[in-house]
C-alpha cells in the first residue's frame, strides 16, 4: 500500500522525531494492543484507566487518562489510516463510523520506519489552526509525548524479557 505522505505546517503541526533502539514490529505491537498501550501510553505518574483499540479506518481509539488525583479524561477518537507496522493516523475531530465530534482538537499520525537495528519513530500532531498548535504546545506535546515515547521504549524492552 503507498502511503500518502505527511508534510508537517511548522505553523500548525508539532512533530517528535527520534531513533529508538527497539524493534519497529515491537512498537507496532506496544501501540497496537491495548494491554500495551496502557502500561506506556500516559506520562506517569498518570495512567490509561481503559483503552479500546478497533485497528481499522473507522474504528474506535478511545484511551482514558487518569490523574494521580483519580481524576479521569476520556480520549475517543477515529482511526484513519492504519497500515501495519508502518504508520496509525487517528482524529478526535471524529468518533467512530467518521461521525463529528463535538470539540475537535488534533489529528495524530505515528509513522514507523528501519533504523539500523532499531525504528525511526515519528509522531506528528495535526491542528487546524495556529492557536490549537500553541495550546498543544503550551500543554506539554514535547515533552509528554518525549515522556511516552522512553514509556514505550522501556515497555518494549521488559516484551523481549
Amino acid at each position: 500500500m503507498t502511503m500518502s505522505p505527511i508534510t508537517p505546517d511548522p505553523t500548525l503541526d508539532l512533530v517528535l522525531e527520534r531513533d529508538i533502539d527497539v524493534p519497529r514490529d515491537l512498537v507496532w505491537a506496544a501501540w497496537t494492543t491495548p494491554e500495551h498501550l496502557q502500561q506506556w501510553f500516559a506520562p506517569r505518574p498518570w495512567t490509561v484507566a481503559e483503552c479500546q483499540l478497533d485497528l481499522r479506518p473507522g474504528g474506535l481509539f478511545r484511551a482514558v487518562m487518569r490523574s494521580p488525583e483519580g481524576q479521569e479524561f476520556p480520549g475517543d477518537g477515529c482511526f484513519l489510516e492504519v497500515v501495519p507496522h508502518e504508520r496509525l493516523v487517528w482524529t478526535d475531530a471524529l468518533l467512530p463510523g467518521y461521525r463529528p465530534a463535538p470539540e475537535p482538537f488534533f489529528t495524530a499520525v505515528i509513522e514507523l520506519r528501519d533504523s539500523g537495528g532499531g525504528t525511526r519513530y515519528t509522531a506528528t500532531a495535526l491542528h487546524r489552526d495556529p492557536e490549537g498548535r500553541a495550546r498543544h504546545e503550551a500543554m506539554g506535546f514535547l515533552d509528554g509525548w518525549g515522556t511516552v515515547l522512553d514509556q514505550l521504549v522501556a515497555h518494549v524492552r521488559a516484551m523481549r524479557g
